[in-house]
């Protein structure tokens, strides 16, 4: 049973909530096999995840990580606590991985302090809203640390190299407001209960959408931001033709031509 995550499922939604402002070693295990999980489910199209304590999350639980990780982490400069380092620094990025790779969109409801891990984590995520006291914070250097979780790797996409360069190489917070103005978050609500609002709202919207229409574009997203404009104009044109024709498109036509709200199947 999950300790770190806990997991609500209503109308096609899963809310996945961090019940602790902390990421102990666990969380990422956790993390894991919960996406994976709902990765699988044919039903689920659209997930929010979000903190339910006083902060989405301050990162990476350093006093639990060293009790549990301690001999590998500051272990002698040899090469088998090297390597065991490194593999355990892997097994928690593919964890993190798995939201980005999550087939159904993932919306991160942010609230509070977003530091370091909790950045690596919203950053995986496929939009981000934000509370008005909402802080975020690619702060590692700061604590001799160089962020190895993906926002390195995936912040610079979402706001461009000069700006994530910034906010890496100082670790300074930025508010709410001005991550919105630099497009680190989509949109900005007045407190926790707005944001929440605001999320389920935005979930329920994908969720009236034809499911596998959402798989693809998510893939197609996915894969364009990989590849040249040229491959992924090929990979959607492949896409289409594969999968354009759907009983959702012919519920559509319908709804369209009777102008009346459709009913999305998935088939």
């Amino acid at each position: 049973m999950a300790k770190h995550l806990d997991v609500e499922l209503s109308n096609h939604i899963a809310t996945v909530s961090l019940s602790s402002p902390t990421m102990p070693p666990r969380f990422f295990e956790e993390l894991g096999e919960i996406f994976g999980d709902l990765g699988a489910r044919d039903e689920l199209r659209c997930i929010v995840i979000r903190g339910s304590d006083k902060a989405f999350s301050y990162g990476l639980d350093l006093p639990r990580a060293f009790q549990e990780h301690g001999p590998i982490l500051m272990g002698a400069n040899l090469a088998g606590p090297r390597m065991k380092l490194r593999d355990l620094i892997l097994r928690w990025q593919s964890h993190i991985t798995s939201v980005a790779a999550c087939p159904v969109p993932v919306i991160a409801a942010i609230h509070g302090w977003c530091i370091g891990g909790g950045l690596d984590l919203a950053s995986a995520c496929d939009v981000r809203l934000a509370s008005a006291d909402a802080r975020l914070s690619l702060r590692e250097t700061r604590i001799a640390i160089v962020a190895d979780l993906g926002s390195l790797q995936r912040v610079p996409r979402l706001i461009g190299h000069g700006m994530a360069r910034e906010l890496a190489l100082t670790g300074r917070d930025v508010s709410a407001e001005e991550a919105c103005s630099m497009g680190l978050v989509n949109r900005v609500y007045p407190d926790r209960g707005a944001l929440w609002e605001g999320a389920q709202a935005m979930a329920e919207e994908i969720a009236a959408n034809p499911p596998l229409t959402v798989r693809g574009v998510k893939q197609v997203l996915d894969y364009s931001s990989e590849h040249s404009v040229a491959d992924g104009l090929q990979y959607v044109a492949a896409w289409n033709s594969a999968f354009l024709a759907s009983e959702d498109l012919g519920e559509a036509i319908a709804a369209f031509s009777n102008r009346r709200r459709p009913d999305f199947k998935g088939q």
